[in-house]
């Protein structure tokens, strides 16, 4: 039978084995009186157990492999940090194992041992040809462990993006008015975009955009300057405009070099996603919001607010243009769309949220994210139909969150033993 360490990690963490008469693979009498920590970070797999063995009790670490011979090959034998491992639990004991000051390590093998039933659950997990591995399983699984399971994804999931936008309070001195303005630029890069999307936002300063907040045109000059935007083969009226503006507040507040066109992705991108059309939302935004993070803590509770904030209209001229100088077929409609709104409320306001919440240490602001992602329609798409498919059917952006979460964090490695989902699927009948 083949599997993975995980699944050791399960047997021992779960202790998911038949105990009677336990000995080690030196027949000493062995007795587990506690399992230990599991440690996710560097050093032995478990920490303060505590075994009896041969009558005489032993405080420290539990180290887990396959076989012992993993021992070496992981290079642990001259490594001081496991000197502390009281026990070596393996599925296969192959060769006698040493610390660094070359004594024994007592070896547990649980090669016919562990539960048939578990087993056979893994071996009925692991070996599916579905998208889920755990599609056979789900239709058992416990409504309250799959909640559960999606509630842990998703503040995985927040907790990650809430290190970007800490990394951007730490290069701003704390400075959130500038953090949200920058994390607005990512995020209205819609991924395809982020980065260059962030990179014109570090390029032009939320201070001096401020600066403009009763000048839109001059705002949007500044914008479209940075982005390297203003210099067309054949420019019309509003370009040259676009240009002589920039030019000028460019030597003003001695900018730095603008980012190259090349930079920015047009391929396989919808004209209503373009650059230059989002750069003209998000200064109709700016421009009726100068203090955007104070916004976004004390006036937005509900969509409902987020819409009434964002959904402003840009200069009549990108109405008929998808870049400047370059016209649409015909007349376009350039208010922020419902969906739009919604990803901006997921991926925009959410994490900034959480991300306060951890640097200021409330509590509330997390649960104030939850009850805006419950607000909001479940999205779609192909994860998320793979969840459907299996008669997991979301009822809001928190499930679906929660469910790309779970897909991109456990699914997709097939870290089915570290997801609650494949720990219920593993564990013996009763």
């Amino acid at each position: 039978m083949h599997f993975r360490e995980d699944f050791i990690h399960a047997v021992w963490k779960y202790q998911y084995f038949d105990k009677r008469g336990l000995t080690t693979v030196a027949d000493a009498a062995l007795e587990i009186k506690k399992i230990g920590f599991q440690n996710f970070h560097q050093g032995p797999d478990f920490s303060e157990a505590h075994v009896a063995i041969d009558g005489i009790d032993f405080f420290g670490n539990i180290e887990v492999h396959i076989r012992s011979s993993d021992w070496d090959a992981h290079g642990h034998e001259d490594d001081e940090n496991y000197d502390s491992v009281i026990l070596h639990v393996v599925w296969e004991h192959d060769m006698e194992v040493s610390r660094n000051d070359s004594t024994y390590i007592p070896t547990l093998e649980l090669k016919g041992k562990v539960y048939l039933d578990v087993l056979r659950n893994y071996q009925r997990l692991i070996s599916t040809r579905r998208q889920l591995l755990c599609s056979d399983f789900l239709a058992d699984v416990k409504p309250i462990i799959k909640f559960s399971m999606l509630e842990r994804a998703l503040v995985e999931r927040l907790q990650e993006k809430s290190k970007l936008i800490h990394e951007e309070v730490r290069l701003t001195s704390g400075d959130w008015e500038e953090v949200a303005y920058r994390w607005l630029f990512h995020c209205f890069g819609f991924k395809v975009n982020s980065e260059p999307m962030l990179k014109l936002a570090k390029a032009m300063p939320y201070r001096l955009v401020k600066k403009h907040a009763d000048q839109p045109l001059v705002q949007e000059a500044l914008l479209m300057g940075q982005a390297g935007f203003c210099y067309q083969d054949k420019p019309d009226d509003y370009t040259l405009f676009m240009k002589r503006e920039y030019e000028f507040y460019r030597k003003k507040y001695q900018l730095g070099e603008s980012i190259y066109p090349s930079e920015w992705k047009f391929m396989r991108v919808r004209p209503g996603n373009y650059p230059s059309v989002r750069i003209s939302q998000l200064v109709a935004v700016l421009s009726k919001s100068p203090s955007l993070f104070s916004l976004l803590i004390h006036k937005v509770r509900t969509v409902s607010d987020l819409a009434q904030l964002f959904r402003v209209k840009p200069n009549a001229y990108w109405e008929h243009h998808y870049q400047l100088s370059k016209k649409s077929g015909k007349s376009q409609n350039r208010l922020l769309s419902n969906r739009t709104l919604q990803l901006l409320g997921i991926n925009f306001i959410a994490p900034l949220w959480y991300a306060y919440g951890k640097y200021t240490d409330e509590e509330v602001w997390r649960e104030r994210c939850f009850d805006f992602l419950q607000e909001i329609p479940a999205e779609e798409n192909r994860i998320i139909t793979s969840f459907q498919t299996e008669g997991w059917i979301p009822e809001s952006a928190y499930d679906t969150q929660g469910m790309i979460g779970v897909h991109h964090a456990y699914c997709s490695l097939k870290k089915c033993l570290g997801c609650k989902i494949g720990q219920n699927v593993l564990r013996p009948a009763k």
